[in-house]
């Protein structure tokens, strides 16, 4: 019989990795390298300032919102990219089950972004930001969702 195969995404707006555990008291494996996405200044993304209206009736000026936070959009950007290729890989049945670890805002922008392919493979979800944890102290954060319904 075949083991099941888990992808565990731990991402948050501009750093991600995909480790591989094929059952209970398995090691995490490193599966391809960290992905990064540039943490550029705002005025490197977009127009950093807001721009500046003149009032019609008395010609104060004041500014004017931005329309674009550009952070979050880049931030977006990146959670398309692991969303779309999370997709490739299921299509390809490269795991059988995914757990995203990640902070609840780049949770949503997965969510929205990740196709039914990959979707229906996610069995647990958890709402930290466990970028910075070192492979080796992961378990403990994980064990729950890692194992829960597994064979």
């Amino acid at each position: 019989m075949k083991k099941t195969t888990t992808y565990i995404l731990i991402a948050d707006g501009c750093h991600a990795r995909i480790l591989a555990s094929s059952g209970p008291g398995g090691e995490l494996k490193l599966v391809g390298k960290p992905y990064t996405a540039p943490n550029e200044k705002t005025r490197d993304l977009g127009v950093d300032r807001p721009g500046r209206a003149f009032e019609s009736a008395d010609g104060s000026r004041h500014a004017m919102e931005p329309r674009v936070d550009w952070h979050r959009e880049e931030k977006r950007r990146f959670a398309t990219r692991l969303a779309k290729m999370l997709d490739r890989q299921a299509e390809r049945k490269t795991f059988d089950r995914l757990v995203l670890v990640a902070p609840p805002e780049t949770l949503g922008m997965l969510r929205a972004a990740m196709g039914p392919a990959a979707r229906a493979r996610v069995t647990a979800e958890i709402a930290k930001d466990l970028t910075q944890v070192a492979g080796h102290d992961l378990h403990p954060h994980l064990e729950k969702a890692l194992y829960a319904g597994a064979e």
